[in-house]
């Protein structure tokens, strides 16, 4: 394939689309059951309860420090399903590239994708490429979806959640908003800060075997804070957080202070949020310290009863600030 640029010719169906499909993208997620001639495949999968999830990736710049687009459309992906409690199997992937596109990036990011699922253990087992007209996208999209398996009958969710459960969070959050925010340059600032995106699958597998494992979710677009929001609408029960417990990095907290952001409302796209019973929480927070990407796990915080169905957060100070609903969007494009 002797093209630089991706053209309209590249999603018309002939010869310059089986290119870019045989000569790029089988060339990188190339597995046995990746049929570029096939209009479905088949695809075995082992005993439990099968998960399925889907989502859409649009983030701008494509790339950035600690991960690109197409990482983070493995990472979101896989890490759905692992706090679900499910092993991720297999993905789709539909591929929205823009007239124009420079096709030795999409190279960069398709080969960044592979990598991604080889890491996590799941396989490309599907796809579609389709070519926007010049001015109609953002470059690329990518929109995926996952499939996976969990042990049948294990019951995870909100409506497992009771007053008194201690509220986990495996790392420090904000990394990933903070991150792309940098990236853009849009502010006049510049940071060595990197993206927590990840596969949080050693994360999630490390807490299955609890009995008093009740829900997890990985705080993405609006974070930690509409996570506990989420709970609180879901339950009826409250959610209190301390400030104190919470891990944010001086350099998140910096640059929210510097623009008026909330770390608390940042996407994160390598953690886990967990509601544990109070008997197993600090042996969650120990498995999760084992780990790399848990090592800076803390206990944030309590879901009380429905006496005050709200997110109050214990400052530092001694008071306390309620931590509303997210309305609008302080960083679109995200992820």
């Amino acid at each position: 394939m002797q093209d630089t640029h991706v053209s309209l010719a590249h999603g018309n169906g002939g010869r310059y689309m089986r290119e870019l499909i045989e000569e790029l993208f089988a060339r990188h997620l190339a597995n046995p059951r990746l049929d570029v001639g096939a209009d479905a495949v088949h695809v075995p999968l082992p005993a439990g309860d099968v998960m399925v999830t889907t989502d859409g990736f649009t983030v701008q710049p494509l790339e950035f420090p600690g991960g690109d687009i197409g990482a983070l459309a493995v990472h979101g992906t896989v890490n759905d399903l692992a706090v679900s409690g499910a092993r991720p199997q297999y993905l789709t992937l539909n591929v929205f590239v823009e007239e124009g596109f420079e096709i030795a990036a999409l190279d960069r990011i398709v080969a960044s994708l592979a990598r991604a699922a080889q890491e996590a253990g799941v396989a490309v087992a599907a796809g579609d490429t389709k070519v926007l007209r010049r001015g109609e996208g953002g470059g690329l999209y990518l929109a995926t979806t996952g499939v996976g398996v969990r042990k049948p009958g294990m019951r995870l969710g909100m409506g497992e959640i009771r007053p008194g459960d201690r509220l986990l969070v495996s790392g420090p959050v904000g990394d990933h908003g903070v991150a792309v925010m940098l990236a853009r340059e849009q502010f006049g600032l510049r940071g060595e800060l990197r993206s927590d995106a990840a596969t949080v699958l050693p994360l999630t597998e490390a807490l299955l075997g609890l009995d008093g494992l009740r829900f997890m979710r990985d705080p993405t677009r609006g974070g930690l804070a509409t996570v506990a929001n989420e709970i609180v609408r879901a339950t009826g029960y409250g959610v209190r957080l301390e400030e104190e417990s919470l891990p944010v990095r001086d350099t998140v907290r910096s640059v929210c202070e510097i623009l008026g952001y909330d770390p608390l409302y940042l996407a994160c796209e390598g953690r886990v949020v967990a509601a544990l019973s109070p008997e197993a929480a600090e042996q969650a927070l120990a498995a999760w310290r084992s780990l790399p990407s848990g090592e800076d796990a803390a206990i944030i915080g309590t879901v009380a009863d429905g006496t005050n169905p709200r997110v109050v957060l214990h400052t530092n100070l001694g008071g306390e600030r309620i931590l509303e609903e997210l309305e609008d969007d302080p960083l679109p494009r995200i992820c």
